[in-house]
């Protein structure tokens, strides 16, 4: 069994540090990318100045420490991963919260992450020859906008419910 100082320093990452990744993306998905694609093409600046400051890293490294901090923690409420205590309503709702917080991540890494810097490295190399858009860049942006905002969006809806799954999970019979 964990130290009480462990349980603790769990505790403060998973919710600290999971306040963090949820706000985050909830604010991608509700203002930035709304905002950039209003932008058009002078919003393709913005995107690739986010991914020269590494945010998809500031996200994944955000979604690992609350995923393997909430981990630990359902190891500790459940002695172990006992059946009882996981078949119990506490136990099934954090579960599920934990498999929404998963699907985020999935989406972050097989959707976001690559739509993110392919929309980078496009609007990049717009961006340096000083010219609008050629037609096919312009629709290969909207097309990567439109592609991480629906990610996004996923993402947000999931973090949402596992979000909401942690905070009643305790008093669920």
């Amino acid at each position: 069994m964990p130290a009480p100082v462990t349980l603790l320093v769990f505790r403060i990452v998973h919710v600290v540090i999971g306040v963090f990744w949820v706000g985050a993306v909830v604010f991608i998905a509700a203002f930035l990318m709304p905002s950039v694609r209003a932008a058009g093409p002078a919003g393709g600046a913005v995107m690739q100045r986010l991914i020269q400051a590494r945010l998809s890293l500031w996200l994944m490294g955000a979604a690992l420490l609350t995923i393997i901090s909430g981990f630990g923690l359902y190891w500790h409420d459940s002695a172990g991963f006992q059946s009882a205590w996981l078949g119990s309503g506490p136990g099934r709702v954090f579960g599920l919260g934990g498999v929404f917080a998963l699907a985020a991540v999935v989406v972050g890494m097989t959707v976001n992450s690559p739509a993110a810097r392919r929309l980078g490295e496009v609007s990049g190399r717009v961006q340096a020859s000083g010219r609008p858009p050629a037609p096919d860049d312009l629709a290969a942006i909207q097309a990567l906008q439109g592609r991480l905002a629906r990610g996004t969006i996923w993402a947000a809806v999931l973090l949402g419910l596992a979000t909401l799954a942690m905070a009643v999970a305790r008093y669920v019979p």
